[in-house]
């Protein structure tokens, strides 16, 4: 048995590894998406506790964001939830000035 690891890009054509190079691009790209999407989200999330609503616009805002983040969930994912969500977020919406 040969313990030697075996360099399997040294055995891809050209257009192989053009696109194994795209495809480790592509997802280190992606990865560096997800932290910078993290990083504002947890930015935004410090934004909202740091004080109470002082409005109710202000509180819908909020509100807003939460079900938002709710409907992303495996839980919510059902028809039902997610037309009370759409719903929720619509009546939310029409009473609040966009954000």
């Amino acid at each position: 048995m040969i313990d030697d690891p075996v360099s399997l890009d040294a055995r891809r054509s050209t257009e192989g590894q053009m696109a194994t190079d795209f495809r480790r691009h592509a997802l280190r790209e992606f990865e560096a998406d997800q932290e910078a999407l993290r990083k504002r989200q947890d930015e935004l999330e410090a934004q909202l506790l740091a004080e109470p609503s002082v409005t109710w616009p202000e509180a819908a805002v909020k509100a807003q964001y939460l079900i938002r983040r709710y409907s992303e969930t495996a839980e919510a994912q059902d028809a039902r939830k997610q037309k009370l969500i759409q719903r929720a977020l619509g009546d939310l919406a029409a009473h609040i000035a966009p954000v």
